[in-house]
């Protein structure tokens, strides 16, 4: 999850160097930082060390045919500035802006299974429980953040590089790879040794310490370390197959499209920006119609308009931008829903506040407890916002959507998790309850009715792909335990109006062991929605157990009461937790 776009982050500054840390941190030992564990075989019975110091690996991935996928060199000496970089850096670090709140503390931030790991080659996994179903011949991969160089400054979990942990499936035979994207910010590191870009949702709290950083990027810049104009995401939060190609997804960039070898290796072929037609970034959940083949999405940033709507056709072209500019502040606009015949927005009560920011002690993001949330609805082929119509909804706060669906001809109906305590999101997300609501909105009449789906505390929900736009009676969703750990899996049947729990499956991951988003697969890949039931499949998910140190990739069934186990793979190191992942089909991957 990014939160600004590369406009605003150009002029911003990122934490300081790995190879200076033994000589040049002035940290107190009660400030000290180790750097991270790398785990190349399994671990032992006892859980790993917190941290250990970490150096970065040098892949060798061969070049693609066409292509000319971004190779990192062998890191060079650092130059003099750079060297005044760093040094200037450690200072900003350690006396300026040192990393007090535990929201940012590397400490607690890089603790357990969040800490990092190296990149790993392809490795056979053995099944140890039942046996792998035909239907999942693919990949199933998962982003997250996974910081190159250790921190030395302020740290927030949304600030790591991309890594994409992916499971390749083939003959009832698993093998998994860990490879960093290798985006531009990645490459420019890489070489370089050492951090150079900016830490965007820890490095700027207060007017000093964005004064300092700011400054400390724009020298970077003049002296040539980087060009923002590259692009500056991390590529950390998402993936999307549309236009017969595979995307990491970042929404303060561009999509890095990737390709995955016959072997299993994950391969970036670079930063694809449409023929120039994609202007900076775009959403990390873009919405993919299952019956037209488009893809609709959005961007937004800190200056207007705020909030800008776009879609491409099934072949990947993009379409032009659809400003809106009835959107007056800047919000934080993570993720969004489609109908068949509309797009639907929510303007929710975090949102940018650069102001405070700078004048504050907070993050970038932050809440507005005085703001009323409202709902944008515009026709998803609409051509301008004169057509939108924007509806109050007090209290209504998502960062995720689940599904949309028109129900009659001017009523639409909306799935999504509500987070309770809003203003917690990102200093205590310990403290933060997401309450799955249906909300029905009449576009004649304007009234806007909700009810609670299920009490529980329970977010990342995902559905059938099949029935996206679509109206759907089935969910499942992570359990908090508390956010951003997710204890289990829980399916809710979302049809009818009662208010009542409607809670039908549940699974639970066991003591000390904990998984991130479940994806759902379905048995029937042809497509056609009418053959099989919608939730004829299976749910799969990376889990962690904390005890042992080691993780496995499960496979649910998805039509079972207990979500029973039919598949479970030993992995060879463990995974950290992530973000958001995507199941690719075996016909897709060999389009790349």
């Amino acid at each position: 999850m990014e939160a600004f776009s590369s406009s605003f982050f150009s002029t911003l500054s990122y934490p300081t160097s790995n190879k200076l840390r033994a000589t040049l941190s002035p940290y107190p030992p009660s400030f000290h930082v180790s750097s991270v564990r790398i785990e190349e075989k399994p671990p032992q019975t006892t859980p790993p060390p917190q941290l250990k110091r970490q150096q970065p690996s040098n892949p060798k991935t061969p070049p693609l045919p066409s292509t000319k996928p971004t190779i990192p060199t062998k890191p060079k000496q650092p130059s003099l500035p750079s060297t005044l970089f760093n040094t200037l850096d450690d200072i900003i670090n350690n006396f300026i802006d040192p990393p007090i709140r535990p929201s940012v503390d590397p400490r607690l931030v890089l603790a357990d299974n969040f800490s990092p790991v190296d990149e790993l080659p392809p490795t056979d996994c053995p099944i140890i429980e039942g046996h792998l179903p035909s239907c999942l011949d693919g990949a199933y991969i998962r982003n997250g953040p996974n910081p190159q160089y250790l921190p030395r400054g302020p740290y927030h979990l949304f600030d790591g590089d991309g890594m994409l942990h992916s499971i390749r499936i083939s003959g009832g035979r698993a093998t998994l790879c860990s490879r960093y994207v290798k985006t531009y910010k990645y490459t420019v590191e890489r070489n370089a040794g050492s951090p150079v870009f900016p830490n965007v949702f820890s490095g700027f709290n207060g007017l000093t310490a964005t004064v300092a950083r700011g400054a400390l990027s724009a020298a970077r810049i003049l002296a040539g370390e980087f060009n923002p104009a590259n692009g500056i995401g991390l590529a950390n939060t998402s993936l999307a197959f549309f236009g017969d190609r595979l995307f990491a997804l970042g929404e303060s960039d561009a999509p890095y499209a990737l390709r995955l070898t016959p072997d299993g290796d994950i391969q970036t072929i670079g930063r694809h920006d449409f023929d120039g037609k994609l202007f900076m970034s775009m959403t990390a959940h873009p919405k993919i119609d299952p019956d037209t083949g488009e893809t609709f999405a959005f961007r937004y940033g800190p200056v207007p308009p705020f909030l800008t709507f776009f879609r491409f056709n099934s072949d990947g072209s993009k379409q032009p931008d659809v400003p809106i500019f009835s959107m007056t502040r800047p919000a934080f606009l993570h993720d969004f829903a489609i109908t068949k015949k509309y797009a639907i927005f929510a303007e929710i009560q975090i949102g940018m506040n650069p102001m405070e920011m700078m004048f504050g002690n907070g993050s970038p993001i932050g809440a507005d407890p005085e703001k009323v949330s409202r709902i944008g609805i515009i026709p998803r082929y609409a051509k301008d916002e004169t057509e939108i119509k924007w509806f109050e909804v007090p209290g209504f706060n998502i960062i995720h959507a689940i599904n949309a669906w028109d129900e009659e001809d001017d009523v639409i109906e909306m799935i999504a998790p509500n987070i309770i305590s809003v203003e917690h999101t990102l200093e205590r997300t310990d403290l933060v309850h997401a309450s799955v609501e249906k909300v029905r909105i009449d576009l004649k009449t304007g009234i806007v009715t909700r009810f609670p789906v299920s009490a529980r505390n329970i977010d990342f929900g995902v559905i059938n792909p099949g029935y996206v736009g679509r109206k759907n009676r089935y969910s499942y969703l992570g359990i908090g335990d508390p956010m951003p750990k997710i204890s289990g899996v829980v399916k809710l049947d979302v049809s009818g109006s009662e208010h009542k729990e409607r809670t039908v499956a549940c699974r639970m991951f066991g003591e000390g062991c904990f998984g991130g988003e479940p994806f759902f697969v379905a048995k029937n890949t042809g497509g056609d929605m009418a053959a099989t039931a919608e939730d004829d499949g299976y749910v799969v998910t990376y889990v962690h157990d904390e005890k042992t140190g080691e993780s496995r990739f499960l496979v649910m069934d998805a039509k079972s009461p207990s979500l029973e186990i039919v598949a479970a793979v030993k992995l060879p190191r463990r995974v950290p937790y992530g973000f958001h992942g995507l199941f690719v089909k075996e016909s897709d991957l060999q389009k790349l």
